[in-house]
C-alpha cells in the first residue's frame, strides 16, 4: 500500500480580484475533474480559482503500481494542497473543496483526517459507504481483465437522467470517452479501494461544514445518503437537485455552483477567525450578522427583482419590520442546514395556504421553483393541503399557483 501520486490542473481562474479563495474538486470514479466540472468551472469561476485533482489512471494522474486505500488517496489529495501551499500558489486564503461520487467520499474522508484543511466540504451524489463490498470486487475483477470500455453501458444508465444523453450528447459522449480511455489498473485499484470504505460510525468526528447533495434520479447514492451524512457530521446540511442523476455538476451546473457558494459562504461568516469588530462591514454589521446572511439568502430565494422593489420601498414606519424579518426569518431560519430549501419551499407554502395568505403565496410559488420545486411537487403540496387546510384554500391556492406557473416557462 501507498499514497498514490495524483496530478491537479487550474479548471478556471477567478474573475474577480476580491474572489481569490480556492476550490479544488475532485471527479467520480471513471471520469476526470476537467470533464465532469468543466461546465460548473466556468461559473464557480467568478468566486474562486477552481482547480480540479484526477484519480490514479484517470486524466493527468499516472498509473498507480500499488494498491491504495481511500484513506492513502485522501493523503494523496492532502499533500497536493500542502504542495501548493508551500509553493506559494495559494498564498494564504481558504481552500475549499467539492466532489462527486468516490471525489466526495474523499471528501469526507478528508474532512475526517485532516479537519483544519477545507474551510468547507461538498460531498455530491455520494455516501460515507457506497455500494457493497462484493460488487466493488466484482467489478474490479472485470476491469482488470476486459478494461473499461465494458463499463460504458452501465455507467451511461447509472450517470445520467432520463434524457440527458439525448438533450447533450456531445457532453455524455466527452464523459463516457474519459471512462473509455481510463486506465484499468486505475480504475480496479479505485473499485478496491471503494470497496473497504465505510465512514459510517466516524461521521461524528468531521467538524468542518459539509453540505451533502443528491440528485433526483441518482440510484446509486439517494437523497437518503446525503440526508444520512448531514445529520451525523458535526456541521451538516442536505440539497436536493431536480433532473439530476449521479453526475450533478455537469447535469446541473448553474444549480451545483448556486449550491457550493452558498454553502462556503456561511462556512466563512460563521468561522471565529473572521468576526471581529476590525471587520465590520460598511453598513456597521459584523460579517457574522444573521442580517447579512439573511439578505444574501433572501436574495437567492425571492430574486433580486423583488427583493430590490422591497428595499426600494422601505421608510421609516417599514424599516425596522423589514430589518426584522430579514434578519430572523431569513436570516435565522432559512439559514439552518437542518433542513433542504426544497423542503422549507413546502412547508412555507402550506403555511400560506393554511391561513389564506394569497399575495405570498404567489410569491413563494415562485420562490419554490427557484429553489428547486419542480411544478408536479407544487401540485402535490396542494392537494396534500385540501386535506389537512380545506378544499375552498386548495381551491384558491390553485388559482394562484396556475397564475404564477403560467407566467414562467417550464425548464426543459
Amino acid at each position: 500500500m501507498t499514497v498514490p501520486i495524483l496530478k491537479a490542473a487550474l479548471l478556471s481562474e477567478a474573475t474577480e480580484e476580491i474572489s481569490t479563495p480556492i476550490l479544488l474538486v475532485g471527479p467520480s470514479l471513471g471520469t476526470t475533474a476537467r470533464t465532469l466540472w468543466g461546465r460548473a468551472a466556468r461559473i464557480l469561476g467568478a468566486r474562486y480559482r477552481v482547480v480540479g485533482w484526477d484519480l490514479p489512471g484517470h486524466g493527468h494522474s499516472p498509473r498507480p503500481a500499488e494498491r491504495f486505500t481511500m484513506a492513502e488517496l485522501a493523503e494523496g489529495v492532502a499533500g497536493l494542497v500542502g504542495g501548493m501551499r508551500e509553493q506559494g500558489e495559494w498564498g494564504g486564503y481558504p481552500v475549499f473543496y467539492a466532489g462527486d461520487s468516490l471525489g466526495g467520499a474523499v471528501g469526507l474522508q478528508l474532512g475526517l483526517d485532516y479537519p483544519d484543511l477545507f474551510a468547507g466540504i461538498g460531498v455530491i451524489c455520494s455516501a460515507a459507504k457506497i455500494g457493497e463490498r462484493q460488487g466493488w470486487l466484482d467489478r474490479a475483477g472485470t476491469v482488470a481483465v476486459q478494461g473499461t470500455p465494458t463499463m460504458i453501458v452501465g455507467s451511461g444508465q447509472r450517470w445520467f437522467a432520463p434524457g440527458f444523453m439525448e438533450r447533450e450528447p456531445e457532453v455524455s459522449s466527452r464523459l463516457l470517452h474519459a471512462l473509455s480511455d481510463t486506465d484499468r489498473q486505475g480504475y480496479a485499484f479505485c473499485c478496491e479501494a471503494l470497496a473497504d470504505f465505510d465512514l459510517r460510525d466516524r461521521l461524528g468526528d468531521i467538524s468542518a461544514p459539509v453540505v451533502a447533495v443528491s440528485g433526483e434520479f441518482d440510484t446509486v447514492t439517494p437523497y437518503e445518503d446525503s440526508w444520512a451524512i448531514a445529520r451525523s457530521v458535526q456541521r451538516g446540511s442536505a440539497e436536493w437537485v431536480p433532473g439530476a442523476a449521479h453526475l450533478v455538476p455537469v447535469e446541473a451546473p448553474e444549480r451545483i455552483a448556486e449550491i457550493l457558494m452558498r454553502h462556503f459562504d456561511r462556512a466563512v461568516a460563521e468561522s471565529p477567525a473572521v468576526v471581529s469588530v476590525s471587520a465590520a462591514s460598511p453598513a456597521g454589521r459584523l460579517p457574522g450578522d444573521p442580517y447579512d446572511a439573511g439578505m444574501a439568502v433572501r436574495r437567492e430565494v425571492l430574486g433580486d427583482a423583488h427583493v430590490d422593489r422591497a428595499t426600494a420601498a422601505i421608510d421609516e414606519v417599514t424599516a425596522e419590520f423589514q430589518e426584522m424579518i430579514t434578519r430572523f426569518a431569513w436570516g435565522t431560519i432559512w439559514t439552518r442546514p437542518g433542513l433542504p430549501r426544497t423542503t422549507r419551499s413546502a412547508i412555507t407554502l402550506t403555511a400560506l395556504i393554511a391561513h389564506g395568505h394569497w399575495e405570498e403565496l404567489a410569491m413563494h410559488v415562485r420562490a419554490a421553483l427557484r429553489n428547486g420545486v419542480t411544478r408536479g411537487e407544487i401540485t402535490e403540496i396542494i392537494l396534500q393541503s385540501a386535506i389537512y387546510c380545506g378544499v375552498p384554500s386548495a381551491n384558491s391556492a390553485f388559482r394562484v399557483a396556475q397564475r404564477v406557473l403560467n407566467e414562467v416557462p417550464p425548464v426543459e
